[in-house]
């Protein structure tokens, strides 16, 4: 999910030296690990697809390597099922978004299209108002977007939010696939509506599982999917993305969390957030995304790489 390419460049020196506790062990690290948390049980989790996953398992997986017990709630649903979920302490920590925080939970408009700024009021407003801690800032920006199907894209020389809204104008059996909450989302299907003129009738939308937009347009039986701009099946896939004029807002992640539970170990939730954003840029954030999509790799076995890679485990 393409805007704001120049975004905040976390430290990559910021690499935590965890060892993995051993399977099975929630109260004690392995000789020489760190155990800052040891003590601490969280509950963690997620929304329901692959990349925010990725995410909780990340966050999940660093806090057992510190030495808490950890209650894997990953995967848990949409958005609204987490943030409720955290709100009423049935989880303590879950990844989201800056432009879904500011729009969806804050009920704001018009949200800058630095991350960085978005960040800061977005955090400061759930912190004021909700008693919510937004920890880290990832340099990926996983906006909303359109993907046409690879065939029609080539066939028409490409799609831009205006050309794909005059396609579907002109062709009323084209078909746009998208998730269920993606048309009543302040920050969905309104804005692309509002940028072209062009009201999406009912006779146009198709309502199908996240996963399953992918391979549809891909095959054709949707001219256009709703997607999320950093999803690896893009380019893996027979897709082509529809260049985004600056419509869509901008959503880096950082993690949520309770702020009483924050202040009790900050130093450490802070070094683990910034040790899992700092190299996940756009590009890495695909990649991480397609070893599970297209590769078929477990989400938690990608994470764990990736937590090994970057020193964190």
């Amino acid at each position: 999910m393409r805007l704001g390419k120049k975004l905040m460049a976390v430290s990559a020196g910021v690499a935590l030296s965890l060892t993995v506790t051993a399977c099975g062990d929630d109260s004690s690290s392995a000789s020489g690990a760190s155990a800052e948390l040891d003590g601490v049980s969280l509950t963690v989790g997620s929304k329901d697809f692959t990349e925010n996953i990725l995410l909780g398992e990340m966050f999940a997986q660093a806090l057992e390597a510190r030495g808490a017990s950890v209650d894997n709630k990953v995967n848990l649903g949409g958005t609204s099922v987490n943030r409720d979920a955290l709100l009423s302490d049935n989880i303590d920590v879950y990844p989201e978004y800056n432009g879904t925080g500011w729009t969806v939970h804050l009920g704001n408009e018009d949200p800058s299209q630095d991350p960085q700024e978005l960040y800061d009021v977005t955090a400061e407003a759930d912190l004021e108002q909700n008693d919510i801690k937004w920890i880290g800032l990832s340099p990926f920006n996983d906006t909303y977007g359109f993907a046409a199907n690879g065939d029609l894209a080539e066939q028409e020389g490409g799609f831009d939010f205006q050309s794909m809204a005059d396609y579907l104008e002109a062709n009323p059996d084209a078909t746009v696939c998208m998730e269920t909450e993606f048309p009543d989302r302040p920050d969905g299907l309104v804005l692309w509506e509002e940028a072209t003129g062009y009201e999406l009738p009912g006779s146009q939308s198709q309502i199908l599982d996240t996963g399953l937009i992918y391979s549809e347009t891909s095959d054709g039986n949707c001219d256009f999917g709703e997607v999320f701009t950093t999803d690896g099946r893009i380019t893996a896939l027979n897709l082509e993305l529809v260049e985004d004029p600056g419509v869509m807002i901008i959503y880096n992640s950082s993690f949520t969390m309770s702020n009483e539970i924050y202040e009790e170990n900050a130093e450490t939730y802070d070094e683990i957030a910034e040790a899992i954003f700092a190299d996940l840029d756009n590009e890495k954030m695909a990649e991480l995304n397609a070893k599970v999509d297209v590769e078929g790799t477990p989400a938690e076995r990608v994470a764990e790489q990736y937590l090994e890679d970057a020193g964190v485990l």
